[in-house]
């Protein structure tokens, strides 16, 4: 019998954000989004240095950044069966708007809201199956002529 190459129930890519107070930000993912903490390695001192947080079926790593580093603010999409229930959840967990839930061209309805340490968190339910991926298939191609063989 072979180890497992990965934890049990991780998808194998997961965002790694680094931000100054990974308390906030867990406590923020609670609340917004169900969050369920999974794993966490603390420094000497009692701070988190690790924490890996689950949130439906995807895991979302924290680190804690060292005393001089800034957070580094990244962009994290994020489908929910409810849009305007779970924005409205990420607003009252204190993420400030960035966008309120509206659809635009394709089969998602959006929204979007800055949490702690500046992250942006695209908050999304998929409103139909069709249309956008039929035509996304006749624009995309599997051709990577700009990325040299090596």
């Amino acid at each position: 019998m072979s180890s497992p190459w990965k934890p049990d129930g991780y998808n194998s890519a997961s965002p790694y954000l680094l931000v100054k107070d990974v308390s906030a930000v867990l406590r923020f993912l609670e609340a917004a989004f169900g969050g369920v903490p999974l794993r966490r390695v603390d420094r000497p001192d009692g701070s988190p240095m690790h924490v890996e947080v689950r949130i439906d079926d995807s895991v979302v790593m924290l680190g804690g950044a060292m005393s001089d580093w800034d957070d580094v603010p990244g962009h994290v999409p994020v489908y929910v069966p409810d849009v305007d229930a779970v924005y409205e959840q990420a607003l009252d967990a204190g993420g400030a708007s960035v966008q309120p839930p509206m659809r635009k061209d394709d089969p998602d309805k959006r929204a979007a809201v800055r949490g702690p340490g500046g992250h942006t968190w695209w908050i999304g339910t998929q409103m139909s199956d069709d249309g956008w991926g039929r035509e996304r298939s006749a624009t995309v191609s599997n051709d990577r002529p700009n990325h040299p063989q090596g």
